[in-house]
């Protein structure tokens, strides 16, 4: 089974709309699992601190390496080969590729962080894989870890209705998906393409084809190499 820690100030930020539609019911199947543990039950003093002044000056706190390798530490199991992810704007984009990757495997380690960031030692000292989910910075990983949980959730066998579905999605063979229509025929004036309607299978396979590489060389050509229009 797919089992998910994630590591975070803030527990209570879980499962959220992963307790919802696909991945709720997944996670009530048991098709998965997820525990959030509070990062704070590490921290030092009284007050249960977590960071501490960066060193060199500037603004704003860095986490403590300690308190969070102790975090970290307390949830490996024996033999947990479970990948550790920490969130953040500088690592590696996250990609449909990594999360199928991933949701073929036992699960991940997700690290939260807060602030100004981490100390830089944690993350060699723990092994530690630095993923974004996009060009601009949140206040906390929480959002991001949401959000590459959601995507790998969908894509365990057994949890989205039609397994086929997945296959056609956007970035699944470096396209953009190909455009959707349904009743009624014809809205507003805009009516469904004829091709849709014609029960043809062939020649709707071809038009999704050539709409998924228009759509792709217009908006993402970065995505792979998509033919030139015929």
């Amino acid at each position: 089974m797919f089992a998910a820690t994630v590591l975070t100030l803030f527990p209570a930020m879980f499962p959220g709309p992963l307790g919802q539609s696909l991945a709720g019911e997944a996670l009530t199947r048991r098709r998965w699992s997820l525990e959030a543990r509070d990062i704070r039950d590490h921290g030092l003093g009284r007050h249960r601190a977590v960071d501490d002044t960066p060193a060199g000056g500037g603004p704003g706190m860095v986490m403590r390496a300690d308190v969070l390798a102790a975090s970290l530490d307390a949830v490996a199991l024996p033999g947990d080969s479970r990948p550790r992810l920490i969130m953040s704007p500088r690592g590696a984009p996250f990609t449909q590729g990594r999360a199928r990757e991933w949701a073929a495997g036992p699960g991940l380690v997700i690290l939260c962080p807060r602030f100004e960031g981490v100390d830089e030692r944690l993350i060699e000292a723990r092994s530690l894989t630095e993923v974004s989910i996009g060009d601009y910075v949140l206040s906390g990983g929480e959002i991001a870890a949401l959000a590459i949980l959601d995507v790998c959730v969908r894509l365990i066998p057994g949890v989205m209705g039609k397994e086929a579905s997945g296959a056609e999605e956007s970035f699944e063979n470096d396209l953009l998906e190909y455009p959707h229509f349904t009743r009624p025929r014809e809205w507003e004036g805009r009516a469904i393409p004829e091709v849709l309607l014609s029960g043809d299978h062939a020649k709707i396979a071809e038009w999704r084809r050539r709409e998924a590489e228009r759509l792709t060389r217009q908006r993402r050509p970065d995505l792979g190499r998509v033919p030139p229009p015929d």
